[in-house]
């Protein structure tokens, strides 16, 4: 991670941490989908869905045409589900419940543009039967008697018109008759216009009277084609079906419930789980890293690579002599075992003793009997040529002034997602201010996707971290006093000085004859071209 990294402005999510964090809590989001699919099972045996009866109708309706998008099916879906027809229903049963709650039971669908499904839920098979032909009899029933309710108003409409006209006819009679009495002074113009009207009138009576007995027959093909096409059955229920169906939906919910809470706390609480961030929050590299802990299987394997990661730990702290320090961050019994072997070790080549100071953790049984010798803080000085590996915890709650015996370096185990952003920085900044500088962090239970570089190739100038870090304290350099100018003594009868003649030199010229030219070229003119 270098300088320039730095300055590129974060995102305010970073994808790759999401998604990381969210792998991570995996136990909780298949929790919540499990706990989803488990009561979505309990619900379809607790509540099973009430028995269900559905019938079809075929309406028929007056101005249906080929082009029709559905508006007229539509409409009667939704004169359907109204409580005029809810009502006339309940009025058919004899049921005291009202409209509105019966609407719920029921619902319609149009197939067809002459094709309505209706589906009615019941306490019983029986009554949810019967509610569905009373349903489909009430609607029957309000749909003819509205198509002729149409009719009746229409024919009253073409009686008005007729009886208009005739009243318009009656005066035209009597002027008819009026004119034709005058005889041979009737006007024959005026004859003329009154035959015309008449006969338009004569007209218009006789299309009203027509008309108006067509619309009183009303509409009988709507009053015979509109019928149940398909009597109430109910519907067949599968116990397996609904309840997969629940379990389904509700695995499906709890998933996604679970997947968003994990998201959400992974950036409330803003703990690093990549190597690089811890790297950057601590201001040391990652030297090493070990997967969680095995439970019951393969513990061989992880003291194979625990071992293999105190050998490059003891590498690492190279000094000959002096002390080192593990400091735990959430993976307090890695830190021990991880202390002990590079106790085990550093045994073959001289003294080792191991300081105990992580609360929780039996460091004296983990070690044995063996060469490796267990302390207390403070217990014995140490030797000259003696090597001690302190064992703390930088958790919540640390001394941090007790630090600074357990080793004049460190290595950190951190637990990656264990600890958020300011508590890292807040350890980094302690161990700066007490100068113990950070050989390196082991993490523990990393993401096994992660790729990202734990490596601090700078930054050092940030603070006093890593071993650029231990050096001595800045001494003031000492004032450097400028000597006292000398005063030289005044000559009473001075000397007269003659100058000294100055001698020609390889890059000055002699000062006798020193602006002649070395050599004289003649004048360029029309009548010498040659000097040229």
């Amino acid at each position: 991670m270098t300088s320039a990294e730095k300055a590129k402005s974060e995102p305010l999510i970073d994808l790759q941490r999401l998604v990381v964090s969210i792998r991570r809590r995996r136990r909780m989001w298949l929790a919540t989908a499990l706990l989803g699919l488990i009561a979505g099972g309990l619900v379809a045996m607790l509540l099973p869905s009430p028995p269900t009866a559905v019938a079809q109708i075929l309406v028929i309706h007056p101005d249906d045409s080929p082009t029709d998008s559905g508006t007229l099916m539509r409409t009667d879906v939704a004169v359907l589900q109204t409580t005029k027809t809810a009502g006339e229903a309940l009025k058919k049963l004899n049921s005291t419940q009202a409209p509105e709650e019966f609407l719920k039971d029921y619902e319609g669908l149009g197939l067809t543009n002459n094709v309505l499904q209706l589906t009615v839920k019941g306490k019983t098979k029986d009554e949810a039967l019967a509610r569905a032909q009373a349903i489909s009899d009430a609607f029957i029933a309000e749909y003819i008697g509205r198509n002729q309710a149409a009719a009746a108003a229409q024919q009253k409409a073409l009686l008005d018109q007729r009886n208009q006209a005739q009243n318009e006819l009656t005066p035209i009679e009597a002027s008819i008759v009026t004119e034709e009495a005058k005889g041979r002074n009737a006007n024959p113009a005026q004859l003329e216009r009154l035959y015309s009207r008449r006969a338009e009138l004569t007209s218009k009576i006789s299309d009203y009277d027509g008309r108006a007995q067509e619309a009183g027959i009303g509409t009988p093909k709507v009053a015979a084609g509109t019928q149940i096409v398909d009597a109430p059955r109910i519907l067949p229920h599968s116990l397996l079906k609904t309840l997969a169906t629940n379990a389904g939906i509700g695995f499906a919910l709890g998933l996604l419930a679970g997947l968003g809470l994990a998201a959400v706390t992974s950036v409330v609480k803003d703990r690093p789980v990549l190597r690089r961030e811890i790297s950057q929050h601590l201001g040391a590299s990652v030297i090493a890293q070990l997967p969680k802990p095995p439970r019951f299987l393969r513990r061989s394997r992880a003291a194979t690579r625990r071992q293999r990661v105190a050998a490059t730990l003891v590498r690492a702290a190279r000094q000959e002599g002096g002390s080192v320090s593990l400091l735990d961050l959430g993976a307090r019994q890695i830190t021990a075992a991880l202390a002990v072997d590079m106790a085990r070790e550093l045994a073959g080549k001289g003294p080792v003793s191991l300081v105990d100071d992580l609360p929780k953790t039996d460091l004296r049984e983990l070690a044995g009997e063996g060469p490796v010798q267990v302390l207390d803080r403070g217990d014995v000085p140490m030797a000259a040529n003696e090597r001690r590996i302190g064992v703390g915890s930088v958790e919540p709650g640390t001394a941090w002034t007790d630090l600074e015996f357990l080793g004049r370096e460190t290595i950190l185990v951190v637990r990656a997602g264990h600890a958020n952003t300011e508590w890292l920085h807040t350890v980094a900044r302690q161990l700066a201010d007490r100068r113990i500088p950070i050989i390196g962090v082991v993490v523990v239970d990393p993401d096994p996707r992660d790729h990202t570089d734990g490596t601090l190739w700078d930054g050092l100038h940030t603070a006093l971290r890593g071993r650029a870090g231990a050096v001595p304290e800045r001494t003031a350099p000492p004032e450097r006093r400028e000597p006292r100018p000398v005063v030289k003594p005044v000559e009473m009868f001075p000397r007269e000085k003659k100058s000294a003649r100055r001698h020609p030199t390889p890059y000055k010229r002699a000062d006798d004859n020193a602006d002649a030219p070395t050599k004289r070229f003649a004048p360029v003119s029309p009548d010498n071209a040659e000097a040229l």
